[in-house]
């Protein structure tokens, strides 16, 4: 017997705002009526075109997510240590942090580099520091993540050197630069170099690794800063690919085969503490990804269009308040990117909002990742919330505003150019601004490696 829909009912509420940390409404009941009117197409089975469910068909089942913590301070000296540390306690992958003369292409004994050498992450120079950072770890074992981007080409050529050093040729090593250039002129302004030739870079570190290093990611377009920066999810989701698609663009027009370079271009989204506004984010950037590149971009391979991403939790969210709260909330953003399906995870220590982190803040913040992955059971089966009617919704509304952004981008002249810039830059102050009147979050700057906004949850005063 079929069951006809009905009107949603006025239902008595308690005096709060119903909506996402993005301002976006969540009905008082969603039910049927809500389901996707093709969910073979719209959502399919993991593995499967157009991959809303996961990437692969077995997920964690098969494998578990890279467990991929950020770290770097100091001297290479200290940050190898740290390297070492978090391997022994069980980390899968390296996620490296330089400083800010490092990332902005800066030697430590330059004049403009004063105060800020190892500060907010490890300071590399030379080849000399590099062979010392990564000393006593077989680069052929492990992969590595490097967050750079304007000087990325160097400290990949770094990189392939000290593996050739150990004995690693290019062709074997395993790992991420960053390279995000674009989104470096949207949120977190460290380029070097003019838009143009910094896309050219881009495309030729594309082209190199794919011709060179079969096993490497050469980008990871990242929506975290912008996230971290006041976006709401709908436009991190939106930036995010957009730039994306630009750099898939740029390889096409360098006469590259879009299957033969899409396969290793990764993406990099923050995890934040709305649950399953997050969830959704994730689950509609991939089915997005999967049906641009083979519809607009001619792509015809499944691994061209599978999107696959790397997860970290939210800065903004940690509070210098009652600091060890940031363990729940690091614990729910972590939960989030797992059910949403991501492929590598970083958790935040709790400590953060204060300091460079603790031995035994990191200690927590990755066994948080191995308690998910060995006592929750979430890993057991792909897409647990598949076929949520809350989920799937939240999905579909996900995706049509990402589309709205996309064409709102493409009629200011494209994401790479200036007018564009200059729009996200006005809209994410927008969500900045509507996410701080919804929670009524107090803002200071905090110390630390990403310099970001810390929020805190106290109300404003009477």
């Amino acid at each position: 017997m079929a069951i006809e829909p009905r009107e949603r009912s006025q239902v008595e509420e308690r005096s709060a705002e119903f909506s996402t940390m993005s301002g976006h409404p969540v009905e008082p009941i969603y039910g049927f009526e809500d389901a996707p009117g093709d969910p073979e197409a719209t959502i399919g089975r993991p593995g499967e075109y157009p991959f809303t469910r996961g990437p692969y068909e077995s997920m964690y089942r098969g494998r578990l997510w890279t467990m991929r913590q950020f770290a770097g301070f100091g001297t290479v000296e200290e940050t190898n240590e740290r390297f070492h540390y978090l391997l022994d306690h069980g980390q899968t992958g390296l996620s490296t942090a330089f400083d800010m003369p490092t990332l902005m292409g800066y030697d430590s004994d330059h004049a403009r580099s004063l105060g800020e050498v190892g500060r907010e992450g490890v300071a590399v120079d030379t080849l000399d520091d590099m062979e010392q950072l990564f000393e006593g770890i077989p680069l052929g074992g492990v992969t590595t993540s490097m967050t750079i981007n304007a000087p990325a080409a160097i400290l990949l050529a770094f990189y392939v050197l000290v593996g050739e050093s150990q004995g690693v040729p290019a062709e074997r090593l395993g790992g991420t630069i960053q390279t995000d250039i674009l989104k470096e002129y949207i949120a977190q302004k460290e380029w070097c170099f003019p838009i143009e030739p910094a896309l050219r870079l881009v495309t030729d570190m594309i082209e190199w690794c794919t011709e060179n290093m079969p096993r490497w990611h050469p980008v990871s377009i990242s929506g975290y800063h912008i996230r971290e920066a006041g976006s709401t999810a709908q436009q991190e989701l939106a930036f995010t690919l957009k730039d994306g698609f630009t750099y898939v663009e740029r390889a096409i027009e360098r006469g590259l085969d879009v299957d033969d370079f899409a396969p290793r271009l990764s993406f990099f989204f923050n995890a934040h503490v709305d649950f399953f506004e997050e969830i959704a984010k994730y689950r509609a950037a991939r089915r997005i990804w999967a049906r641009e590149m083979r519809d607009t971009y001619g792509a015809k391979r499944e691994e061209s269009m599978r999107l696959r991403f790397h997860a970290q939790t939210a800065g903004v969210s940690l509070t210098a308040q009652q600091p060890l709260n940031n363990i729940v909330r690091t614990s729910l953003e972590a939960l989030a990117a797992v059910l949403g399906g991501t492929q590598s995870l970083h958790t935040n220590s709790f400590d953060e909002a204060l300091a460079l982190p603790t031995e035994e803040a990191v200690r927590v913040a990755l066994r948080t990742q191995q308690i998910i992955a060995f006592e929750s059971g979430a890993p057991n089966t792909p897409d647990p919330l598949g076929g949520s009617w809350f989920v799937e919704k939240l999905t579909d509304e996900m995706e049509e505003a990402a589309y709205g952004y996309f064409a709102r981008i493409d009629e200011l002249g494209g994401a790479s150019t200036t007018s564009s810039r200059r729009a996200r830059r006005r809209r994410r102050s927008c969500g900045s601004t509507r996410r701080s009147n919804k929670s009524r979050w107090i803002a200071w700057r905090r110390p630390g490696r990403d310099a970001t906004a810390l929020r805190s949850r106290r109300p404003w005063p009477s």
